[in-house]
């Protein structure tokens, strides 16, 4: 039984309490819940009686205990009065012995968050107690469940201080927390002092800081990692380091040194995953090379590693990368025979290959196909339909048509639904519609979207209606404080046809005051407008400028000076140019050649212009036929000329 003086003070306390109550408020009925609530706080700290069994008993049976009765008559305690006066007297009612495993049962209930940290600190100071590392941790877990990081970084700290041992799996443990909570500096801070004072990390644990490291985009940081545990006695990189380690390296593009991490696990007896095959195969696609991501897949099934869906999907994106259209169809009927199920990202990468290659058949076949490889076409699926459809130049009424199946089978429009049918009503000259459809995006409240105004824009453009497109361009950059080069460079193009080079530099200038860096499509485009007006000096001063900037021109930025050359400087410049583009990184192409042909034409300078056909002739280029049908009477001499003496 309780004392009866304990009894007596518990009496007098929760006396003392109903009675400031009842003088707030006089109600019967509360006056009885007091009574109530009062019987049963007392109830709890009665011990249970034995019972009634007919058989004798004596004082020493009459007081049988569980653990587990105790601590949840002391539980429901600590949620009427939190933790204080009241639950500190119920531990040395009930007789509770403060040790690791009542703090750790006291952790895990689902009292708040408070009173578990105010438990822990008590329990810290009294005698002959200490935390460690289990109790540590369970304070840890509560903190970060509850999103306190920095309460559960001192606790953290308050760990690595104290006598208590840690040891890897609490290390490993630590990192993946803080990893979790974005702490990334403050993971390898702890790392390296529980490094130092308490234990020496096993691969589990360095494996944990390389993966945290990765998933952050700290790749640079992951080899030195690496290295560092290849160094620690007994401790060796398994699968899972060499898997973290391939990826960052081919984040960072570094594939000679992903290479020979396969060669090093192999050399170790460790055998790639399949993950690992296919983050390799994709480093080789990404790099153009081809051969050796198929190599790597053939290994891949020589050493019975089985792809799966992802590594197909790699394969068939590749593949279509590389323009082997007809080998990624294959690898993808491979997959079939081999009984690898796919999923809808898949085929609709495998839609979108077999779309811009123009072989729309295919695509309507392959997703009529969906159903029976139980996969649900989503709006990715249609959208790549409806692009296939404005791709093949079938008009735009088979595309209004998947429309209309797609909104029947309830799925809701993307932005990127909008844009593909604005930009293909845009280039079926249905520019009327297009706007339509950009209103209906307003209204239905999508963000603005910088594509779909780069297709009307231009679209309006072409059309000669230069202030509708300036008005749409004005509204772009009022919807969204600003524009993208890509917009800008379209805007720029079309003053720089109409002859407003004025407006054309007025709006280059903006945007780079606005921070928006000119690409190489704007400096083309600003380019075009001063070669159009004859200002082909200042367009050269351009490209010096451009290049400085370090933005890289392209083919069509030299066909432009080239064309501006051609007409100021007449074809003997035009040659000039056309020769140093030969020995530069960027190679003539058709243009190249017809602009220069254009202008030996014009001159009458019909011999040069025999020897140009046949060195284009040569390289496989087509003659522009306005140019060609121009240099008639020099065909006979084109035919005679032999090849070297071109």
């Amino acid at each position: 039984m309780i004392p009866y003086s304990v009894q007596m003070q518990l009496h007098t306390r929760w006396s003392v309490c109903a009675l400031v109550k009842r003088a707030i408020s006089s109600s019967p009925q509360l006056s009885q819940r007091l009574k109530q609530t009062e019987n049963e706080i007392v109830q709890m700290f009665k011990l249970p009686r034995p019972g009634n069994d007919g058989m004798g008993s004596t004082s020493n049976q009459n007081y049988k205990r569980t653990g587990r009765a105790l601590d949840e008559r002391f539980l429901r305690i600590l949620k009427i009065f939190k933790w204080g006066s009241d639950a500190e007297k119920a531990l040395e009612v009930l007789m509770l012995r403060v040790d690791h495993r009542l703090v750790r049962e006291v952790l895990k209930t689902d009292v708040e968050i408070s009173t578990k940290m105010q438990f822990f600190r008590w329990a810290s100071k009294k005698k002959h107690f200490e935390h460690d590392a289990t109790t540590y941790m369970a304070l840890i877990r509560c903190l970060n469940e509850e999103q306190l990081f920095g309460e559960m970084w001192r606790t953290i700290q308050e760990m690595v201080r104290s006598p208590c041992i840690i040891t890897p799996m609490e290390l490993s443990e630590i990192i993946r927390i803080l990893g979790r909570a974005k702490m990334v500096n403050k993971a390898c801070s702890i790392f390296y002092q529980i490094k130092a004072r308490k234990c020496v990390p096993n691969s589990h644990a360095y494996n944990g800081m390389i993966i945290m490291l990765m998933q952050e985009g700290h790749y640079d940081k992951v080899h030195e990692l690496y290295n560092e545990m290849c160094n620690e006695y007994n401790c060796f990189p398994d699968t899972v380091t060499y898997n973290a380690l391939i990826v960052a390296f081919c984040k960072l593009g570094r594939e000679d040194s992903a290479s020979r991490l396969l060669e090093e696990m192999r050399e170790n007896k460790l055998q790639p995953t399949t993950k690992i095959y296919t983050t390799l195969m994709e480093m080789y696609f990404k790099f153009g090379k081809v051969e050796k991501a198929l190599n790597l897949f053939q290994d891949m099934q020589d050493r019975c590693c089985v792809p799966n869906v992802f590594t197909y999907t790699e394969l068939i994106k590749g593949l279509g990368k590389a323009g082997r259209i007809e080998e990624a169809y294959d690898i993808f009927r491979q997959m079939q025979r081999e009984g690898c199920v796919s999923d809808t990202v898949l085929i609709n990468n495998l839609m979108n290959i077999l779309g811009k290659a123009g072989r729309l058949e295919d695509v309507i076949k392959l997703f009529g196909e969906m159903e029976s490889l139980q996969c649900v076409p989503n709006v990715v699926s249609y959208n790549t339909v409806i692009k296939a459809h404005f791709d093949s130049k079938t008009g735009a009424l088979q595309a209004s048509s998947w429309l209309e199946k797609m909104k029947e089978k309830g799925i809701a429009l993307s932005a990127f639904t909008y844009s593909i049918l604005i930009d293909g009503f845009c280039k079926t000259n249905r520019v009327e519609k297009a706007l339509m459809l950009l209103e209906e995006m307003d209204e239905k409240g999508f963000p603005p979207c910088p594509a779909a105004y780069c297709s009307l824009i231009d679209a309006l453009g072409k059309a000669k209606r230069y202030e509708a497109a300036s008005e749409l361009f004005q509204e772009l950059k009022e919807n969204c404080g600003s524009s993208t080069s890509r917009v800008y460079a379209v805007m720029i193009k079309h003053f720089g046809k109409c002859g407003r080079l004025k407006e054309a530099t007025n709006l280059f200038e903006e945007m780079k005051q606005l921070g928006c860096v000119p690409d190489v499509y704007a400096y083309n485009a600003l380019m075009s407008g001063m070669v159009r007006i004859g200002m082909v000096d200042e367009a050269q001063s351009l490209l010096r400028t451009m290049q400085e900037q370090g933005c890289v021109p392209d083919i069509n930025s030299l066909n432009i000076i080239l064309n501006g050359v051609a007409k100021s400087g007449g074809p003997i410049r035009a040659m000039e140019m056309l020769s140093n583009m030969k020995q530069s990184n960027i190679k003539p192409d058709a243009v190249s050649y017809n602009t220069v042909l254009g202008a030996l034409s014009r001159y009458g300078m019909f011999e040069e212009a025999a020897k140009l056909m046949k060195e284009m002739n040569s390289k496989g280029f087509q003659y522009d036929m306005i140019t060609y049908s121009s240099i008639l009477e020099a065909i006979g001499k084109v035919d005679d000329l032999p090849v070297n003496s071109v």
